[in-house]
């Protein structure tokens, strides 16, 4: 007689599950390929099952990506100074971003909502609270510097051209020309 494995009992849906098999999809096959019955076929589950967590749908899919990945997170522990601060949020901005290029267009076209939108009042409230006079401002012109600068990278790695080979949306020089344009920037946030 030959034993069978035990059947693994299913994994329960969640919302995150969903998020991160979207971002699996989106990543890997572009924002365009990810439709809720492919989404429901990564999570072996009918795509009807999705809208208990996301009654609105695909529309609400698409927020719920892009607070994902721009509800970015950093405390201000060890972190001397509003320069540094400012620093802080928008290297780990850049990070969400590139590790989640597929969308990216979201990010970029998406109003801040929900966490996202708590994590921009908080990099104000901080920076801020560290001295600089126009907080509001400068997040403004962080975000703005964040987001095209991780528009251009991924633009020139090739990794949004559906012919591309190209795995990663980093390039060799990306992280040196985020640093420089990101010193101006800050330089002329102190003026």
């Amino acid at each position: 007689m030959i034993d069978m494995p035990a059947k693994r009992p299913p994994v329960p849906l969640s919302l995150e599950r969903i998020i991160d098999a979207a971002l699996h999809i989106a990543d890997g096959q572009g924002l365009r390929r990810l439709t809720m019955r492919r989404l429901g076929d990564a999570l072996q589950v009918e795509a009807m099952a999705i809208y208990h967590h996301l009654p609105r749908g695909k529309d609400a899919l698409m927020d719920a990506l892009a607070e994902h990945v721009t509800a970015v997170q950093v405390g201000p522990e060890g972190l001397d100074g509003w320069q540094d601060r400012a620093r802080a949020w928008a290297r780990a901005s850049r990070a969400a971003l590139l590790e989640h290029p597929g969308v990216l267009s979201l990010a970029l076209t998406k109003p801040p909502k929900g966490s996202a939108l708590i994590a921009i009042r908080e990099q104000a409230e901080q920076l801020q609270e560290a001295g600089l006079g126009d907080a509001g401002e400068a997040v403004r012109a962080l975000r703005a510097y964040v987001f095209g600068s991780v528009a251009v990278e991924v633009q020139q790695s090739g990794w949004a051209d559906p012919d591309a080979t190209v795995q990663h949306a980093r390039t060799a020089d990306g992280e040196r020309e985020f640093e420089h344009g990101l010193d101006a920037l800050i330089t002329g946030l102190e003026r």
